[in-house]
């Protein structure tokens, strides 16, 4: 049902939930590609792209005013759902996997002396990647299956506060989408904890995959009610989790949500450091070609155009001054001059 929601978009979606108003997202049935969703998050946070994203659902924003994070929650197993109170909605097309692995190296090698927040994590693969302060931040974060299981059985688990209706508490395929709700609200709970981190200099990062509402349609089917009381709970807490991460940051976060039935490739990570550097090289090319664009020339070439403007600017002033001196009454040596002789 398409009722009280602002975008209704068919089919695989990236649902902006959350944004400040100076991160302009236009209302609009404009698809983007799943490949595209990283350049795209890189431009929210105002880092510079290799290839200019040619996408009318984002519009530039100011130079100097960027959101304090920005928050993607992947959630496979479905192609929508019902977030009423969402910024904008856009199809999304070719659904390849991806990942943020350059925007997270790009937030290192920036704000490396800041230690940011870059926080990546899948529950249902255990896979968790944390850099800088993440580490100390969500040290007590559930991450294997089993840690979250016994942390559902704890004071203050989702469990008590969640109309569960057809879910099973005992049920595999119940319990990895229950953890995984788990895990927003304890990431939640851990940020509300650490409140500075919204006040520091350096942009955060957060990647999230769920796939339990998959493991659910696969289980019982997509007409199941245990689909369906799934889906209505994962909206309603993506609705909150977003709010709550949006309040926390000052109103200064972008919370976007991809929903992906299926992907259409099976996601290949290739093992890599994040402090590796790559190399921008032109190996010999017979046709004398350029090298190719480093992303970070606009913000070297600023860097050298204000300098020189300020320089000549100063030079000029200081050359003006010198130029309308009165040495009689403005220089100190001719004055002392002036004295001696008149003494002699």
């Amino acid at each position: 049902k398409c009722e009280e929601v602002l975008e209704c978009v068919q089919g695989d979606s990236l649902t902006i939930l959350q944004a400040p108003e100076y991160v302009s997202f236009q209302k609009g049935d404009w698809p983007i590609s799943g490949e595209k969703i990283p350049d795209m998050v890189a431009l929210t946070m105002g880092f510079s792209v290799q290839e200019d994203l040619s996408w009318p659902g984002l519009q530039a924003g100011p130079l100097f005013q960027r959101p304090k994070a920005n928050v993607l929650v992947v959630v496979r197993g479905v192609d929508n759902l019902a977030l009423p109170q969402s910024v904008a909605s856009y199809p999304l097309e070719n659904p390849v996997p991806f990942t943020l692995d350059s925007v997270a190296e790009t937030v290192h090698s920036l704000f490396a002396e800041d230690t940011p927040v870059v926080l990546q994590l899948a529950p249902s693969e255990e896979r968790l990647y944390m850099l800088g302060k993440a580490n100390a931040v969500f040290e007590d974060l559930p991450v294997t299956l089993q840690q979250i299981r016994a942390r559902l059985s704890q004071d203050g688990s989702v469990l008590a506060a969640l109309p569960l209706n057809a879910l099973s508490r005992n049920a595999e395929a119940d319990l990895l989408f229950l953890s995984e709700v788990q895990v927003l609200h304890d990431i939640t709970a851990l940020l509300q904890r650490h409140r500075h981190l919204a006040k520091d200099h350096s942009p955060d990062l957060y990647s999230l995959e769920l796939s339990g509402l998959e493991e659910l349609g696969r289980r019982y089917g997509q007409d199941s009610p245990q689909y369906r009381d799934a889906t209505s709970i994962l909206a309603n807490v993506l609705q909150k989790f977003g709010q709550d991460v949006f309040g926390l940051y000052g109103d200064s976060a972008v919370v976007e949500v991809v929903t992906v039935k299926n992907f259409e490739a099976p996601l290949t990570r290739k093992s890599r450091s994040i402090l590796e550097s790559k190399q921008i090289s032109n190996p010999g090319s017979p046709y004398n070609l350029a090298y190719k664009y480093n992303f970070n020339y606009a913000v070297i070439f600023n860097i050298v155009l204000w300098l020189m403007i300020l320089l000549a600017l100063a030079v000029i002033i200081i050359s003006y001054n010198l130029w309308n001196m009165d040495p009689g009454y403005d220089s100190i040596i001719y004055r002392m001059t002036n004295q001696k002789i008149r003494l002699d």
